[in-house]
């Protein structure tokens, strides 16, 4: 079955309903700004001139979040760097379901059934609401720890080793 990148995007977008999820930081003088280019391409798809609401969640310890973020980043790009086939997909869609994955294999998941019956693995929200700071420190480091045996398992190249050997400070 033969898709478009614009229906990859609408099947698989941070959108639901006319809500947009957008990363903000918020800069001096109370201007907010999207968190990294990702962020920034999605704001795009706004009107200038148009009202939104906006509601504010505040996350935790904003530098270590955006360091667990950076450090997924790191991985995605390393473990996709060879995947050419998928330029067409929506890589913010790609980004979510990789964390996503590396989160269920450093063993932070939830087990529920479909109605099937088959068994189904969730990934816990990182967010702060549903994970205490200790909770997500301690998921920090198992993400480590899996993306060390899942995703750098075979990596010689002595750069992205010093890289990734940076997160563990």
């Amino acid at each position: 079955m033969a898709c478009s990148v614009d229906d990859i995007k609408k099947a698989h977008g941070k959108r639901t309903e006319g809500r947009l999820k957008i990363q903000m930081i918020k800069l001096q003088g109370g201007v907010l700004a999207p968190l990294d280019e990702l962020e920034s391409e999605e704001l795009k798809s706004l009107k200038n001139g148009e009202q939104y609401e906006i509601e504010i969640i505040r996350t935790r310890n904003p530098a270590f979040h955006r360091k667990v973020f950076a450090f997924f980043k790191f991985c995605f790009n390393h473990w996709a760097a060879d995947k050419t086939e998928w330029e067409h997909f929506d890589e913010r869609k790609q980004f979510d379901t990789f964390r996503k994955h590396l989160t269920v294999l450093a063993g932070f998941y939830e087990s529920t059934y479909n109605i099937k019956g088959d068994l189904r693995i969730e990934a816990q929200s990182l967010s702060y609401g549903n994970m205490e700071q200790a909770e997500f420190e301690s998921c920090y480091k198992a993400l480590i720890s899996a993306a060390i045996k899942h995703i750098f398992n075979d990596t010689t190249d002595e750069n992205t080793l010093n890289q990734l050997y940076a997160f563990f400070g």
